[in-house]
């Protein structure tokens, strides 16, 4: 008799939730969309690109969000992660360097690379972290940044689902969310957490999630297939 797959709680909003569901069924895997919460792009007034020596993207909702409000392309362009330099390329920006990590790779790699320099940077209403002092640590050279709040992301009203036997958190933020959950229900489930600041929440609480390596999904998912097969090796 065939095993079932393990059903996979996806936390993430849409439209990264089903890129991600896509990833875990070719892994085998069953996954269970419920996002924890929800993307909703704004439409604030472009400043003149002009004065500004890049573009900065914490996130591949900042690009998306972004690239919706100008046909502007002519910035070069500094990403996050390997992904957000992917959605960068693919919104037609030629010039993208990747930082391939997170909030504080981004800071000194902009720092490597420029000075004297303004920066604008397309995110979201609450950031996931606090750029302008990732910056001043990574000794930054006289570069200022300008904030463009081009998304919001909301809580949402989705019931935790029925049966799941690991949660993927990839977000601090979906991590505060998750953390106000039926706690005895989350301590029966396999947790795999992008980064350390969307596992502390859930530390908080006394669960023991498993971290991803680097703050990429790539990584995360890596991560999950460990932490499941440590699980089963314990029944």
């Amino acid at each position: 008799m065939t095993e079932a797959p393990a059903r996979i709680w996806i936390t993430r909003a849409e439209p990264g939730a089903s890129r991600t569901a896509a990833r875990l069924r070719d892994m085998g895997l069953e996954p269970v969309i419920a996002p924890l919460l929800a993307v909703e792009n704004l439409t604030p007034p472009v400043p003149d690109l002009v004065p500004f020596d890049a573009l900065a993207f914490t996130s591949i909702n900042g690009v998306t969000a972004f690239a919706a409000l100008t046909p502007r392309r002519n910035r070069p362009v500094f990403a996050v992660g390997d992904a957000t330099a992917q959605a960068a390329r693919d919104a037609g920006f030629d010039e993208v360097r990747s930082a391939s990590g997170d909030l504080h790779a981004l800071a000194r790699l902009i720092a490597s690379e420029l000075s004297d320099a303004s920066v604008l940077v397309p995110q979201a209403e609450t950031p996931a972290g606090d750029f302008e002092a990732a910056l001043i640590i990574a000794s930054a050279r006289n570069i200022s940044i300008q904030p463009l709040i081009v998304y919001r992301a909301q809580s949402t009203t989705v019931a935790m689902p029925t049966t799941f036997d690991a949660i993927l958190i990839h977000s601090p933020r979906a991590a505060k969310i998750m953390a106000e959950q039926d706690i005895v229900r989350l301590s029966h489930a396999v947790t795999a957490c992008i980064s350390p600041a969307a596992a502390d929440p859930l530390v908080a609480l006394g669960l023991t999630p498993a971290v991803a390596q680097t703050p990429d999904e790539a990584s995360l998912l890596t991560i999950l297939k460990a932490a499941l097969g440590k699980r089963d090796r314990a029944v």
